[in-house]
């Protein structure tokens, strides 16, 4: 008797990797062990840009942030400073939703703090 060489869990392995794969250019598609590479290595990025997409909201926020109060002749170090002796806890998510769609909100808060 001859040795099977794609047996059904094989087959089913092999299966699972090409589909994971699917959409890659050329080989990574097609070969197993040019797949199992581009898989492992786009694993590890998507990992790393997890743990970046945090960093690339908070930055935007801050931009967003500082827009508005160059807006009011403030800079943005001093708004934040202001902000926390007066003791107002407010985010910077909160803040730039707040100069991006309550402005009149945000003035108030930067004459509250002035």
């Amino acid at each position: 008797m001859t040795k099977v060489k794609w047996s059904v869990s094989s087959r089913r392995r092999r299966k699972k990797i090409l589909k994971a794969a699917k959409g890659q250019r050329s080989a990574r598609s097609k070969l197993i062990r040019t797949a199992k590479e581009s898989l492992r290595r786009s694993r590890i990025f998507n990992y790393f840009h997890r743990k970046k997409k945090k960093g690339d909201f908070r930055s935007l926020w801050i931009t967003r942030v500082n827009a508005a109060c160059e807006e009011e002749n403030m800079s943005y170090s001093k708004f934040m400073g202001k902000l926390k002796k007066a003791g107002i806890t407010l985010n910077r998510k909160m803040l730039a939703d707040m100069a991006m769609n309550d402005i009149q909100g945000f003035k108030a808060l930067v004459k509250k703090i002035k």
